[in-house]
């Protein structure tokens, strides 16, 4: 069969094209195998909190620790799933003793932090938050490596708009709120921590009952996506300035 110089010509480059996509795709294979034979190591997130941290009533999925290590590797992090020691109805005190118990043993490439609605909702005296909410700020530095640009805190939202607080003095869930998010606020910048105000989307609640969760207290997935993309930005700020 004779073949002329054009289709020679083509046949030729077709040939080179499909070696070229081998060799370019056998060498990305490469470098992930080398990678993983170097061990690479994954980055490390730690959630310390009460049920706003777990989650309750929502999927698993949807928590915002979940949703912040998912949106980390979305964009190139290698994230390792992240580690969360929260307990629903946890207060600061609860969640001394929980890290105690916990004893995590390694440092951490991110922290965050979100308690205090239950010392709140309890009644507790306002003294005994800022004195342990100041000692878990400490351990929250400690396990970032002693590293303050690796925590970051949350507000604690507010369950006075939710459909719980039917009945309730809503008002005054609203100023005490307020009063401890005063001390959360301040002790974390006194430490130069990046605060995450998430306390304004919660009251959003009150009019948008998609923001809550079936049970009727704490929030739905979407209010969590919400958090996560006030908190996404400052954490990406913290990973790049490695």
């Amino acid at each position: 069969m004779r073949i002329d110089i054009m289709t020679l010509l083509i046949l030729l480059t077709t040939i080179s094209c499909s070696s070229e996509g081998k060799r370019q795709a056998s060498t990305t294979n490469t470098d992930i195998s080398d990678k993983m034979e170097q061990g690479q190591e994954s980055l490390k997130y730690l959630a310390l909190g009460d049920s706003y941290t777990i989650g309750e009533g929502v999927d698993r999925n949807l928590l915002y620790p979940v949703q912040i290590s998912d949106s980390l590797g979305k964009r190139g992090y290698f994230m390792a799933a992240p580690e969360i020691i929260a307990v629903t109805g946890w207060t600061t005190s609860d969640l001394k003793d929980g890290i105690r118990a916990a004893n995590p043993q390694r440092h951490y490439d991110l922290v965050s932090l979100l308690i205090g609605v239950n010392n709140q909702y309890r009644g507790m005296d306002i003294n005994i938050y800022r004195k342990e909410f100041g000692e878990l700020i400490d351990q929250s530095i400690f396990f970032a490596g002693n590293d303050t640009g690796r925590v970051i805190v949350f507000s604690i939202p507010d369950w006075g708009v939710t459909p719980f607080a039917s009945g309730r003095d809503r008002k005054k869930i609203a100023r005490e709120i307020d009063q401890y998010n005063a001390i959360n606020k301040e002790i974390t910048l006194s430490k130069g921590i990046v605060w995450i105000n998430v306390t304004g989307i919660s009251r959003l609640a009150e009019n948008d009952p998609a923001l809550i969760a079936s049970d009727g207290l704490h929030p739905s997935g979407r209010m969590y996506t919400e958090w996560v993309s006030l908190a996404l930005p400052e954490i990406l700020k913290m990973l790049k300035e490695e």
